[in-house]
């Protein structure tokens, strides 16, 4: 028979035996077999078959097994049972619905490009445990989360309804379930993610708008994440140019803002250079009334409207160049007018006007002309050298060197060479003895009649006729002349080098053909494919390699070129452009420190080696930051975190020391400021004095400076008259970028007097006498040891102590004796007042020879000490410190103080006719 039963149900069923006779049982033949077979009555042969467990139609839907009858046999024991044959059974487990749809995944993740409709965007699945076919197929899905732009048919396929917008929305999150064809759900919900992608563009992606540079952290990665789409085109070659735009940076780059002849000496030019625009100071005084760049942060710079030009003194250059020579200079300059602009130029004083070199602009040419000096062979000479250059009219800055070595001249721009395209010749000039003048930014003309000791920078002159012609309109800094030698391409080169560029390391397994410009401002990468040049964009990196970097923005452009295997169709990659922020770094505070009030004896003032000004001198240079400090709190076990300021002492060079003259000038007849110049040259500074002062350039750190300063020593030849000087001191760093302190010494003179010159000098009155002043400190004076520095022997020190010794007791004998001295002059002043009160002279006079009472007192010590009682009487009191302890001894003043008494009580007169 073939049964189909419920899962989980016992059944049983009918058997019915056609037979004669009883039947005693069944018997079920298979192996684990989970039916039995139960007699229901033996007369009829009906039984049933159930089950003797729960069926899972899971587990098996269906079961086959064979089923016997017997009877009961013979007699009381059943022997010779009789058995029926075999019959098969067949038996299938219907489903029930038990169990709920599960998805394979949990999660779903599809991606689409915007502005496009998509048929299949991801595909859910699940599926179900059920046996049957109805129950354990899913017969549909569905989106449970509401107003979404998609769909989902009944195999699993979303799809969206709308076109996307990535500005819209980048991202939907839907829910999704299943249901089975008997209507079950799905026990739990799937999520499905959906990005959408923006329109594919190639181009650079992973990369900032804005980076930021912090001064003295090294090098900075620029594009760490940076890597180039090409939207699934195949490309066979690419070529990127990185390019770091810092025009607007000093003079095109960052730069040490030295003054250039510290520049051309620290790039290991020798002697010879000298500077024609330099910094104004009291030894450079004709740039003075220029418009400067103000921003010390950046180079400074000299700015010429048109009408502007500078005469450079006599002596400054040498009027007669010995070739070779080098000019140098940095420019900046625009389209203008067709004129000629002169930059530089040598002519005649006065008469001819003969130009014997100069260096112009005309049409955007750069033109160098060279008379030669008059030979044997009156021939044409190489005179005019002309350059056809963009550099002269772009409005940027570019440094420009020429090595002159007739009838050869080279011009370097920017470190590149380029070949004049025109040399035309000229006679040399005729034999004469007119001096030459030289001009920045014009060319000298004579006007002869005109008023020199009147005479103007502008170009509108009394009477209409300038002194100046073509005039330069722009910017020049950094003009140089070096005579007898031609610059080095080396030092062409250290001089024109930015302190800042890119860098790139690239790791061995990547192979690049780099290339660098001069000014280390650009690079390029060549690649074949997209992986290589990825690797390599992320190891550029920006590095500044100043202390003290300019803060500002410098603007950073990528430019790619994409071949594709395919010449039908490439990409185009358009350009990437971000900036770098370099911060401001933190600004040092120069500190200058010593003793700044001491006294001198005049005669070291007159003396060979003079007075050393900055004996004690401390250069210093700290900065202040912020840094975080843990402070626990009163109350609590956690501390709390609070800013505070800490300075730091760094160190950096300094290139300007300046030591003027506060009130008066310097009378070069008879005082004067030295120097040890052997020090000095073997630092590499310059000096340059005048009335004012004294001025130290040139580059080198702050102890070197400090050893220079320590030997400025200050001479006077004529100290009668000087009782103070008083010094100034200023220090600077990167052209006055950064300033010290102004620190301010006063010198005081100790004038010894000469008892002789006292004897001799009889024009004093007889009351006068003559007092020895001892050499002793000035009060609120230091007195310093001039040779401080000097290693004193152990016998020298024991006579000093003992010297010390002796002078902290003359002192104290000396405050006894003035406090004595004011006592008896108390006593002195009412005796006087007493005898005036006893007659009455107003009618009395009394004619005496000075002469005689001068020699009279003059006759012993004791005498004199009288004298000078007596005029303390006369003069109500008027005892100083210093004719109080000029006494020899105790003893003798206190005699001296009783005969000066008994004299004013003996004589009392009237001076008033008198007359020496």
């Amino acid at each position: 028979p073939h049964l189909s039963v419920l899962p989980g149900v016992i059944f049983s069923f009918l058997l019915l035996l056609l037979c004669s006779g009883e039947i005693c049982g069944f018997k079920i033949h298979g192996q684990d077999v989970p039916f039995e077979a139960v007699l229901l009555d033996k007369s009829t042969g009906e039984g049933v078959i159930r089950a003797k467990e729960k069926l899972d139609c899971e587990l098996q839907k269906e079961h086959t097994f064979t089923i016997q009858a017997y009877d009961c046999g013979e007699g009381p024991n059943g022997t010779n049972l009789k058995k029926s044959h075999k019959a098969t059974v067949h038996i299938q487990v219907n489903d029930v619905n038990e169990y709920s749809p599960v998805f394979k995944e949990a999660s779903y993740k599809g991606t689409v490009v915007e502005g496009k409709k998509y048929n299949n965007i991801v595909k859910v699945d699940a599926v179900d445990a059920d046996c049957s076919f109805q129950y354990s197929q899913i017969c549909s899905y569905e989106i449970v989360t509401p107003n979404v732009p998609f769909a989902i048919n009944k195999d699993g396929y979303i799809q969206n309804t709308e076109k996307l917008n990535h500005s819209k929305e980048n991202m939907y999150k839907l829910m999704v379930t299943a249901y089975d064809c008997g209507k079950k759900r799905a026990s739990e919900d799937v999520l499905v993610k959906i990005n959408v992608n923006p329109v594919c563009k190639p181009g650079w992606q992973g990369w900032s708008k804005r980076l930021e540079y912090e001064p003295g952290t090294g090098s900075l990665l620029l594009f760490p994440s940076m890597h180039l789409e090409t939207c699934g085109e195949p490309v066979s070659y690419i070529e990127a140019n990185i390019q770091l735009e810092n025009k607007n940076i000093g003079k095109g780059c960052d730069r040490d803002t030295y003054s250039e002849k510290s520049r051309h000496v620290l790039c290991g030019t020798g002697t010879g250079t000298v500077e024609l625009l330099p910094a104004p100071s009291i030894s450079a005084n004709w740039t003075l009334g220029l418009s400067t760049d103000s921003d010390h942060d950046s180079d400074q710079v000299f700015e010429f409207n048109g009408t502007q030009a500078i005469k450079i003194p006599e002596g400054v250059v040498s009027t007669s160049l010995i070739e070779p020579f080098t000019i140098s200079l940095w420019m900046r300059h625009t389209l203008g007018s067709k004129e000629k602009e002169t930059i530089l130029c040598n002519s005649d004083k006065t008469e001819m006007n003969r130009h014997h070199y100069s260096l112009y602009v005309h049409n955007c040419h750069l033109v160098f002309l060279l008379r030669q000096d008059p030979t044997e062979t009156e021939s044409p000479k190489p005179a005019e050298y002309h350059w056809k250059l963009d550099q002269v009219c772009d409005n940027e800055w570019h440094h420009y060197v020429l090595n002159i070595d007739v009838p050869s001249v080279e011009l370097y721009v920017d470190g590149v060479t380029y070949d004049p395209f025109l040399v035309t010749e000229d006679y040399p000039l005729h034999t004469s003895n007119i001096e030459t003048q030289l001009t920045v930014a014009a060319c000298w003309q004579d006007n002869s009649g005109h008023d020199t000791e009147n005479e103007t920078l502008s170009d509108n002159l009394t009477g209409g006729i300038s002194r100046m012609s073509d005039y330069f309109k722009g910017y020049l800094a950094g003009l140089m002349i070096r005579a007898g030698k031609l610059e080095e391409k080396r030092v062409i080169d250290c001089l024109y080098t930015c302190k800042e560029g890119l860098d790139l390391q690239l790791p061995k397994e990547i192979g690049r053909s780099i290339r660098f410009n001069p000014s280390q401002s650009s690079l390029t990468l060549k690649s074949d494919g997209t992986v290589n040049l990825n690797g390599a964009m992320q190891h550029i990196s920006y590095l500044n390699s100043r202390q003290f970097p300019t803060p500002g923005i410098r603007q950073l452009r990528i430019s790619t070129t994409v071949k594709c295997i395919s010449e039908d169709s490439c990409v185009f990659v358009p350009d990437a452009e971000m900036y770098l922020m370099v911060l401001q770094p933190e600004e040092p505070k120069i500190s200058l420190s010593g003793i700044d009030h001491f006294a001198r004896s005049a005669a070291e003032f007159e003396s060979d080696e003079g007075v050393t000004l900055f004996p004690e001198l401390r250069i210093v240079s700290t900065i202040t930051r912020e840094v975080d400090v843990e402070v626990e709190a009163e109350g609590t076990d956690d501390p709390t975190v609070q800013e505070s300021m800490l300075s730091e002492e760094i160190m950096h060079n300094l290139d300007r020391c300046e030591v003027t003259v506060i009130d008066e000038e310097l009378d070069s007849e008879h005082e004067s400021l030295e120097v040890d110049m052997g020090l000095v040259h073997q630092y590499n500074l310059q000096i340059s004095s005048s009335t004012l002062g004294m001025v130290i350039t040139g580059v080198n750190t702050m102890a070197s400076y400090e050893q220079v300063l320590h030997l400025i020593r200050y001479k006077n030849w004529h100290t009668e008259a000087l009782f103070e000087r008083k010094f100034k001191l200023v220090c600077s760093e990167l052209s006055a970028r950064y300033v010290s302190n102004h620190f301010k010494v006063e010198v005081s003179v100790i004038h010894t007097a000469n008892p002789a010159e006292h004897a001799n000098a009889m024009v004093q009155p007889q009351f006068i006498s003559p007092v020895q002043h001892a050499s002793m400190d000035l009060p609120g004076h230091n007195l310093v040891n001039a040779h401080q520095a000097s290693v004193v022997p152990s016998a020298a020190t024991i006579v000093i102590v003992v010297c010390v010794s002796f002078l902290v007791f003359m002192i104290i004998v000396g405050v006894f004796r003035i406090r004595s001295a004011h006592q008896n002059a108390m006593r002195d002043q009412e005796n006087c007042k007493e005898n005036e009160m006893d007659w009455d002279d107003s009618a009395l006079t009394i004619t005496v020879n000075p002469m005689e009472t001068y020699e009279d007192q003059h006759s012993s010590e004791e005498d004199e000490e009288q004298g000078d009682e007596a005029e303390d009487c006369e003069e109500e009191d008027e005892i100083t410190s210093v004719e109080s302890g000029s006494s020899e001894d105790e003893e003798g003043g206190e005699q001296e103080d009783q005969q000066g008494a008994n004299r004013q009580q003996q004589l009392e007169w009237d001076d008033s006719t008198l007359t020496y």
